[in-house]
């Protein structure tokens, strides 16, 4: 029992001081990011592609205190997105948003079903469901992007968020579907398909709630901030925890911000809104982004570029043309291809689906390398192309400006 418990010590101390170099590491790396306007966030996710490649800490890496830290930083920055979306100004515009999202979705799940079937052989309705999954956008990626260039709350910036968001509620509801028609060996082994659908639109209803509960929750007589700041982690934890028997957590964490954004009083709203961000970015998010870096595996990426290459080519060219088609009349021909080459970041709820998918052999361990290879490719393209893109156009001053 001695020796167990000397070993646990010696395990947290190595984890913390693991973390240390990290921290040290993103941001020395990050201050060099930030002169040619990447966001210095991204430094953990290069620190984590580097460990892909030699790796001394596998063992840190890959256990699960690590893991469930970064989980928690995905979930923080789904929630600040959903907590950042203006609702009234998405509604003004839904028409939009919801034409757009189909358009988007509808096009690279074609093309994604013909490559995936007639490349890797996989059957027709698998297939769909790939490119589907595929077709989500990694919000919590594009999100620091949008942050850094004070986008969020423009047009643009909030129509970039809400159809990410839609695009998620989507994928959700297609999941259901098509688990019901490929059976329980997609996923969703804790419970019934009729289970799961209550479960899921309980979510839905649990955020009607709150939301009607406004005039209760904001009268409500708290100590100081950060008492009213437990109440703010007890939501987060309490939508993720309910989306996870469904694995939907990620839409949880979204309805969290959502449903909270309009509950909170405004005299402390900026205020929660600082402290989450500080939570999220300085400690929760590095952890995230390091996760994912050093979850790639380089040798296949190395092994097989032309087949990411045309994996990002054939999204490319669905998301950005379908974005130029739908929003050049309402956004602009330049914030279209803004908006098209912002929602090909990956690193969604699609992850999660893939996973499930390569783990009950339902597609080839090659086919989920090379889908993993274009979301790293794309994570780390699209942050230097937007960044090029909106100073050469001014789009954040002519954003500002309306």
């Amino acid at each position: 029992m001695a020796q167990s418990s000397r070993k646990t010590e010696a395990y947290k101390l190595e984890l913390i001081l693991f973390l240390a170099l990290v921290f040290l590491a993103t941001f020395i790396i990050g201050r060099l990011l930030e002169r040619v306007r990447i966001p210095w966030i991204f430094s953990a996710l290069l620190i984590g592609l580097c460990l892909a490649s030699f790796n001394p800490f596998t063992e840190i890496t890959s256990s699960n205190s690590f893991l469930f830290l970064a989980e928690l930083g995905m979930f923080f920055l789904l929630f600040i997105i959903g907590f950042e979306l203006d609702i009234v100004k998405i509604f003004k515009s839904r028409a939009f948003i919801f034409k757009t999202t189909a358009a988007i979705i509808l096009s690279e799940t074609l093309f994604g079903t013909f490559l995936v079937h007639y490349v890797f052989g996989v059957s027709w309705l698998i297939s769909a469901l790939v490119a589907s999954s595929f077709a989500t956008v990694g919000e919590a990626v594009l999100l620091p992007i949008l942050d850094e260039f004070g986008l969020v709350k423009t047009k643009l910036g909030q129509t970039i968020l809400g159809i990410g968001i839609l695009d998620d509620i989507i994928e959700v509801l297609t999941i259901i579907i098509f688990s019901i028609l490929i059976g329980r060996s997609v996923g969703y082994t804790h419970f019934s398909i009729g289970i799961n659908l209550i479960i899921l639109f309980s979510l839905f209803g649990l955020a009607i709630v709150v939301v009607k509960l406004r005039k209760y929750i904001t009268h409500f007589k708290y100590k100081d901030i950060p008492s009213f700041f437990l109440f703010v982690i007890f939501s987060i934890f309490l939508f993720v925890g309910i989306g996870k028997y469904v694995e939907s957590a990620a839409l949880g964490a979204l309805l969290a911000g959502i449903s909270l954004r309009n509950i909170i009083p405004d005299k402390i709203l900026k205020i929660i809104d600082s402290e989450i961000k500080t939570m999220a970015y300085g400690f929760f998010a590095p952890i995230f982004f390091l996760w994912v870096g050093s979850s790639t595996d380089i040798g296949f990426i190395l092994k097989h570029p032309l087949l990411i290459l045309m994996v990002v080519a054939m999204t490319g060219i669905a998301k950005i043309g379908s974005s130029y088609i739908m929003g050049r009349r309402e956004l602009g021909k330049k914030n279209s291809i803004i908006l098209g080459l912002g929602l090909t970041v990956k690193l969604s709820t699609s992850i999660v689906i893939l996973k499930l998918l390569s783990e009950k052999g339902l597609i080839q361990p090659e086919l989920y390398s090379v889908l993993v290879g274009a979301t790293v490719a794309f994570t780390l393209i699209v942050p230097i192309l937007l960044s090029f893109f909106i100073n050469r156009w001014g789009v954040a001053r002519k954003e500002a400006q309306r």
